[in-house]
């Protein structure tokens, strides 16, 4: 198939091997398809979350309007401190008990996308409400192959009792397609990948598995004539892209790869799931990688990812910290665990901001990802030692193609619904419900100059 015409390159086209398909990034060649928009390129949407909440008073910026100090927890981000708006005072009501007792975490995970309090139930009858995330799936998924993508770094079963009596769906899952559907994270990252590029998966034994990896080619050599044929029509700006787009899909390949290797090292009868990197740092930034490549070839505009599931007990011995992130919360003002807690906080920053410079540093049209996206990344409950829902910690990074204006940290008045700031950042992405949860209109402010 001939897939340049004279006039443009179709911003559906791909490249076709047995078995896998390679979208093409946002190329120049393209504009013509993107006639009468504004930027000339879509908004992506992302939510990142974290688990357990943080230590506030090394999370809170001094100052407000442009003139702030970024956080102790906050410094990773300080080179993209005028793409970042930190939001204060914002609240999720109906992730508190409201007579249901016990539950904060579970709570928590479902409440975060959605402003619903959840029926407290560890059955099939789990109730919740639409999420953020599949709102604007729903509205914009049809433009791209993947409607969404969920990931998460932690394990993610949907089923039975984590937390005093509610179902492991709400711990597990902040995505949510209906009020009765979680979306459960992807928690695999070679899954992650082949469903990407659309190569066919049937479940196989660890044998099986094993094997299929010693035969696999590159994704790129079974699309390599095809790609050559491309490359060879396109202009040298074009040129480029396609070709720090090739290397990022090897890069992530060869990651891959080298996990998975890894996993083979391990005593017989311990199988770790395949793909998944020996460390927790480079699980997550692989993880992030993959969110950066599918946004980079529009395979979907929106995306969502758990750091860890609500009431995580991860640890982080590379960080000094080898007790359990959960318990260390409930620190009773002990002042170790207080430091410890903040040293977590400011590690999944660090992690964080590895996602930032990747989408700042990936072109699209006359700018970046991190030009024309919207990332929201925070937590559901704000201290973890008293589980509570209020000044929640939330920033924004990115510009949603000019409809934000960052480099701020904003102060909303106390109780100020969480959702109100997703209704906000649907209508940047041209999507208007009537309302999220709890809603009670648009967030103010935030394309303010």
């Amino acid at each position: 198939m001939n897939l340049i015409t004279r006039k443009h390159l179709s911003r559906r086209a791909v490249l076709r091997g047995l078995g896998a398909t390679v979208a093409l990034p946002m190329l120049d060649a393209m504009t013509p398809a993107f006639a009468g928009s504004a930027s000339g390129r879509p908004v992506r949407l992302a939510f990142v979350y974290v688990p357990n909440g943080v230590i506030l008073a090394d999370w809170t910026p001094k100052g407000t309007g442009g003139d702030f100090e970024l956080s102790r927890i906050l410094k990773p981000l300080q080179p993209f401190r005028e793409d970042l708006l930190v939001l204060t005072g914002l609240a999720h009501h109906n992730a508190n008990a409201l007579g249901d007792g016990a539950g904060d975490h579970a709570r928590a995970g479902a409440c975060f996308l959605t402003g619903v309090h959840p029926r407290k139930t560890a059955g099939a009858d789990i109730q919740n409400g639409v999420s953020a995330d599949q709102i604007a799936a729903q509205a914009v998924g049809s433009e791209t192959r993947l409607p969404s993508l969920e990931l998460g770094c932690e394990e993610s079963r949907t089923v039975g009792n984590c937390d005093s009596g509610y179902s492991c769906a709400y711990t597990n899952s902040i995505s949510w397609r209906s009020a009765t559907t979680p979306m459960p994270a992807e928690t695999n990252p070679r899954s992650v990948f082949e469903r990407l590029f659309g190569i066919d998966d049937v479940p196989l034994s660890p044998e099986g598995r094993a094997r299929r990896a010693r035969q696999r080619k590159s994704i790129l050599d079974i699309v390599g004539e095809r790609t050559r044929q491309l490359v060879t029509g396109l202009g040298p700006s074009d040129r480029r892209k396609m070709d720090e787009y090739l290397y990022a899909i090897r890069e992530i390949e060869r990651r891959l790869e080298r996990a998975e290797q890894e996993g083979a090292e391990l005593p017989p009868g311990v199988e770790k799931p395949s793909g998944i990197p020996a460390t927790f740092a480079e699980y997550v930034k692989l993880m992030f990688d993959l969110q950066v490549v599918a946004f980079q070839a529009d395979l979907t505009r929106v995306a969502t990812m758990m750091i860890g599931r609500e009431g995580s007990l991860q640890s982080y011995p590379e960080i000094g910290v080898p007790d359990s992130h959960h318990p260390l919360t409930h620190h009773r003002g002990n002042p170790e665990f207080v430091e410890k807690v903040a040293r977590i906080n400011a590690y999944h920053l660090e992690l964080f901001a590895h996602f930032v410079e990747r989408l700042e540093g990936t072109p699209d049209g006359d700018g970046s990802l991190l030009d024309h996206s919207m990332v929201v990344y925070g937590s559901a409950i704000s201290d973890g030692d008293r589980h509570t829902h209020e000044d929640l910690p939330v920033l924004v990074v990115g510009r949603a193609a000019g409809g934000l204006k960052p480099g701020r940290h904003l102060v909303y008045p106390r109780d100020t619904p969480l959702t109100n700031l997703y209704l906000t950042l649907l209508d940047r992405m041209g999507v208007r419900p009537e309302s999220i949860g709890d809603s009670t209109g648009k967030l103010e402010h935030l394309a303010d100059l």
